[in-house]
């Protein structure tokens, strides 16, 4: 059991996030409601929309959204949207449900209320596979991590944006302005990303979970092997003492962990090759100083460059 006072922390946490969320815009009681599965995508909305929409979440920015389980307060927060945003994938295949239960056919596949943020993404570790595996979980047919390459975020907004022109026929002139503006910003901010990271091209590293591959590709880091041998199932004691004798020999520099995921395990192996645990922020208000997609995407550049540069 987690301790209370972390709990405490991530519901903190939580309700700082969903402020900021509805501080990014001040819609009219009559707005549509947009329902995004999760905080990043709910930004992105929010970024779209402004205040012409009204932007709710569905799992906190600090927990993992594949191991999640809606209660009752979520079925009755997607009975009331005029529109659904999902990171697709099967990271949250368990909105399939919620969605069956409201009886909604605008809010179900195929639906014009329906919005899928991963149409058009180009997808890394294509596969066909059950969405869930060994009591732990997979990652259906691809790895669903794409918003944590900021370039993708330019593909998502373009399917919110149409999702909301659907809506909102009369605002078209907006939405298509608020993308613009956002587009611009996301395109400046990867520039200079791109060139903080450039010094990092080819770092080697480990992650806890196979989260970061979208967000690699991107600036150009190799990731080369994961702590967790099945996704969502603990590692074994010869599964660590596997990678502290690989590691070393394959010039590993860091251990990458995400906020929700437990730290013994990564904190053993950095320990023992001397080498540093980077706690990046997976979603957009998952640790203090993310609350906003270009924050989140700021904050884990910024930690792994101070991490991984030498000291003079």
């Amino acid at each position: 059991m987690k301790p209370i006072s972390s709990l405490r922390s991530r519901l903190a946490t939580f309700a700082i996030v969903s402020a900021a969320i509805a501080m990014l815009a001040t819609p009219s009681a009559a707005a549509p409601r947009v329902v995004a599965t999760t905080s990043d995508l709910g930004y992105l909305a929010a970024a779209i929309g402004g205040d012409l929409v009204i932007v709710e979440t569905i799992v906190p920015p600090a927990a993992d959204a594949e191991a999640f389980e809606p209660k009752p307060k979520d079925t009755e927060k997607v009975r009331s949207a005029d529109l659904i945003i999902r990171v697709g994938l099967g990271y949250d295949y368990w909105l399939d449900t919620l969605l069956a239960q409201t009886g909604n056919e605008r809010l179900m596949r195929g639906g014009d209320a329906y919005v899928d943020a991963s149409v058009g993404i180009p997808l890394l570790e294509v596969r066909g596979q059950d969405v869930q595996n060994d009591g732990g979980h997979s990652h259906g047919v691809a790895n669903p991590h794409y918003w944590l390459d900021p370039q993708n975020a330019i593909i998502i907004t373009a399917g919110i944006a149409e999702a909301l022109i659907r809506i909102l026929p009369d605002e078209r002139d907006r939405i298509v302005q608020n993308r613009e503006r956002f587009v611009q910003e996301i395109e400046h901010n990867i520039k200079r990303w791109t060139e903080i990271t450039r010094p990092l091209a080819g770092a080697k590293l480990i992650a806890y979970h196979n989260t970061w591959p979208y967000f690699a590709r991107r600036f150009r880091l190799d990731i080369v092997d994961f702590i967790e041998a099945k996704p969502g199932i603990a590692p074994s004691p010869a599964h660590l003492a596997k990678l502290a004798s690989e590691a070393p020999l394959l010039g590993v520099r860091a251990i990458l962990h995400e906020p929700y995921e437990p730290e013994d395990a990564s904190r053993y192996l950095a320990k023992r090759l001397g080498i540093p645990m980077i706690v990046l922020a997976s979603s957009a208000g998952s640790l203090p100083g993310t609350n906003g997609y270009i924050a989140l995407v700021d904050y884990d550049v910024a930690r792994l460059v101070e991490a991984l540069t030498p000291s003079r």
